[in-house]
């Protein structure tokens, strides 16, 4: 599996930290082994830019997903297809503001953001209620498995507004 993280934010990140979150996440997706993922950090003024440019939205937003093969999760004796899955932005400057607003650790934000922008890449959406209870539910089972005190952080995203 092939996971790169790159951070072009100039904030302190734990890249290593968030390529094997990612990993743990993929792996129990029963993503394929072949699979590829990037997740980007950038600084405040290029997620505004995104944020405007694809959700016509201003300001800067906390996390943005770019799928590109529509890779979907594997099952019980499969893992899914080989693919690209895409692209994950993370602004941590307001992720390090929503951990302060939620009182967790930032790391655990990142984690949190992580989980959700690659539920997006695979297919995953909340903006109907009963999608939301499915994606926030295993976005918290997963962060559970990976760490609780993350877990702990997707609880408190599931109050907030995206």
């Amino acid at each position: 599996m092939s996971i790169d993280v790159a951070n072009e934010s100039g904030v302190p990140v734990d890249e290593s930290a968030l390529s094997e979150l990612a990993r743990y996440v993929l792996d129990a997706l029963r993503i394929h082994p072949l699979a590829e993922l990037s997740v980007v950090l950038v600084d405040e003024e290029p997620m505004a830019e995104l944020h405007m440019r694809w959700m016509d939205l201003p300001g800067p937003t906390d996390v943005m997903s770019f799928p590109m093969d529509e890779l979907r999760p594997g099952g019980p004796d499969r893992p899914s297809e080989p693919g690209t899955l895409g692209d994950v932005i993370i602004c941590p400057q307001v992720a390090a503001r929503q951990a302060e607003q939620g009182g967790h650790g930032v790391q655990d934000e990142l984690d949190l953001l992580c989980t959700h922008g690659i539920l997006h890449l695979l297919g995953y959406d909340h903006a109907e209620p009963e999608e939301r209870t499915e994606m926030f539910g295993l976005q918290t089972e997963l962060l559970m498995g990976w760490r609780p005190s993350a877990a702990a952080a997707s609880r408190t995203a599931e109050t907030r507004e995206d």
